[in-house]
């Protein structure tokens, strides 16, 4: 059987589905802890009924109740799976440079199926919420989205030897993953209103199943396994010695040059990722807090029209690489989410949330171009490393944001569920000093080597 060089179906398959079911956990969990709450059934077309109330009723102290459990429920649950994930998502992607890069694309998916099935069997038989703990704990224990990505974009690292096709084709996927996440987000609601919690669930899980096929019997390796077997290390503690070791090796034996722009560049990567994740993470338990007080099909419009922006920042990074350097596109991107953060603040109307959107529509920029740029600095052989890296800051940096915000959120709700909006848009004054630095230190002209890429090899010569 002729096997194919194409990971993109795969992140397709899986983003879709971890977009499908991601808002529909949060709405389970929202729905059953609103049960608990009322001691009645929730019933989505009454809005008028639990979200129009007098903020001294208790009938709106308790809708406050309940955003401020989900609000910490879903904390909980996003540290639980965060620690095995991270060591997870590390030693398999760093070892895909010489291991291949198949294992970090089967164990995710093996695990949200696994995931799925449980969800399935949990709202089936409306099981108590405290499982989702470990289920939560076993999916980190498979890696999660950041092992998936890791060895997908080290996966087109390794395919791609051309520069700027390295970038548009990390970009690809990053507008894959907007675009399939909106029309997913945008039919979560009617899977939600037409077959209910647990069909939804089975049917993800019919989905998983499919992407371990195509990965297993049709995907090729970019790594030659067979090539390395006779030098697999013979034990799980040499395994993680020569994990840890490669990407030891990665600061340890670079020019310095080299060095610092890796440190930089994935400290930018890390604090814009914070803040994104952290400020579009509230968007549902925003909207379903008053005065909007939408209900799943419109969560679900909300989250398509993430489709345009991750599609307009596509478009973004393809012309404005032909014309600007890199960290100019990086600049570009965060402005634009500032922008749109400031905005979700102060929306408390319908049309104003959805025009949230517009002045976001280039902040998806910032992630594929640093991830390129990443790339770039590093050899063939060390792209496994690097990737390492950037899945572990995208694990750690997940879940301290996710946990930071929803905590900040349930904290500030009562007053001003805007704020947590505003804290995101100032944190995003630290990425931009950073590459503010960059452009007023020595760092430019020809050593600026992540203003001009393909001047890396000539630096490394230099500080040789």
């Amino acid at each position: 059987m002729r096997k194919v060089l194409c990971v993109e179906p795969v992140i397709f398959i899986y983003i879709f589905v971890y977009s499908l079911t991601s808002p529909l956990v949060q709405q389970f969990i929202y729905r059953r802890l609103w049960e608990e709450e009322y001691n009645s059934t929730f019933v989505s077309d009454s809005n008028d009924t639990y979200c129009e109330q007098n903020k001294s009723s208790p009938g709106y102290i308790k809708l406050k109740e309940v955003q401020e459990k989900t609000s910490g429920f879903n904390m909980q649950l996003d540290l639980t799976g965060a620690f095995p994930s991270l060591i997870v998502a590390f030693v398999i992607v760093a070892n895909g440079d010489r291991q291949g890069r198949k294992r970090s694309l089967v164990f995710p998916s093996v695990g949200a199926l696994i995931a799925d099935i449980c969800l399935t069997v949990i709202s089936y038989f409306s099981l108590s919420l405290s499982i989702l703990f470990v289920v939560a704990f076993i999916t980190g224990l498979f890696g999660g989205m950041a092992t998936l990505l890791g060895g997908g974009f080290a996966f087109i690292a390794d395919v791609c030897h051309d520069e700027k096709q390295k970038t548009t084709r990390i970009a690809v996927v990053d507008l894959i993953f907007g675009v399939v996440s909106g029309l997913a987000g945008l039919s979560s609601g009617y899977f939600l209103r037409g077959i209910g919690f647990t069909w939804t669930f089975l049917i993800a899980s019919l989905l998983h199943v499919i992407n371990i096929i195509y990965i297993i019997f049709f995907l090729e390796d970019t790594v030659g396994v067979s090539e390395f077997h006779h030098e697999a290390p013979v034990s799980w503690k040499e395994l993680l010695r020569e994990t840890f070791s490669g990407v030891y090796v990665l600061f340890k034996t670079a020019p310095y040059k080299k060095r610092i722009l890796i440190i930089v560049l994935l400290f930018t990567f890390m604090t814009y990722l914070f803040t994104m994740i952290g400020g579009s993470s509230l968007f549902t338990l925003y909207e379903l807090d008053e005065p909007l007080c939408w209900n799943e099909v419109y969560i679900g419009y909300g989250a398509a029209v993430f489709t345009s922006v991750s599609l307009t920042s596509f478009l973004g990074v393809y012309l404005f690489s032909k014309c600007l350097k890199d960290i100019y596109i990086v600049f570009i991107g965060i402005f634009s989410y500032i922008g749109g953060m400031i905005m979700a603040a102060f929306a408390k109307t319908t049309l104003l949330m959805f025009l949230v959107r517009v002045p976001s529509l280039l902040c998806f920029m910032p992630i594929p171009v640093l991830r390129s740029m990443l790339s770039k600095v590093v050899l063939t052989g060390e792209q496994g490393a690097v990737f390492a890296c950037i899945a572990c800051l995208e694990v750690v940096t997940g879940s301290i944001s996710l946990s930071v915000f929803n905590s900040l959120y349930a904290a500030t709700v009562a007053w001003f569920s805007g704020f947590s909006f505003l804290l995101s848009a100032g944190l995003c004054l630290i990425p931009l000093a950073v590459l503010c630095w960059l452009l007023c230190t020595s760092w430019n002209g020809d050593d600026l080597a992540l203003l001009v890429p393909e001047e890396v090899s000539s630096i490394e010569s230099a500080d040789s």
